[in-house]
């Protein structure tokens, strides 16, 4: 199994609602198809570089999983049927990705720590 990260851009037309369903269909549609999603991160409503579709935001999420290269087909089926669905990228991750994506969350979620005087 190889690992991956997604980033998917959806409509910015969405609810809170909405857009946590869009972003649960295609964690669900990862784990029922082999893979397994090791982080989520839901970025929310950003700004895009360039007008998509008249659209000048969009609701950002990144996945990161872990699935046999097979999916990657199955996938990217599922996301150019979905109309929520503006942009999307899969990156294929090496170790070093995967390492440095973790400290990166470790040091994200580690407590400040405080100094006595």
């Amino acid at each position: 199994m190889k690992n991956y990260e997604l980033m998917v851009i959806f409509t910015p037309v969405l609810s809170e609602d909405d857009f946590k369903a869009a972003q649960k269909k295609f964690v669900d549609f990862i784990n029922e198809n082999g893979g397994q999603v090791t982080h989520e991160n839901p970025w929310g409503l950003r700004s895009l570089a360039y007008p998509i579709q008249k659209k000048t935001t969009g609701m950002y999420v990144v996945l990161e999983f872990s699935a046999p290269s097979d999916l990657n087909e199955k996938l990217k089926i599922q996301l150019n049927r979905d109309e929520n669905v503006l942009r999307y990228m899969v990156t294929s991750l090496d170790k070093y990705a995967v390492e440095y994506n973790a400290k990166k969350r470790g040091a994200l979620n580690a407590e400040p720590k405080t100094t006595e005087a």
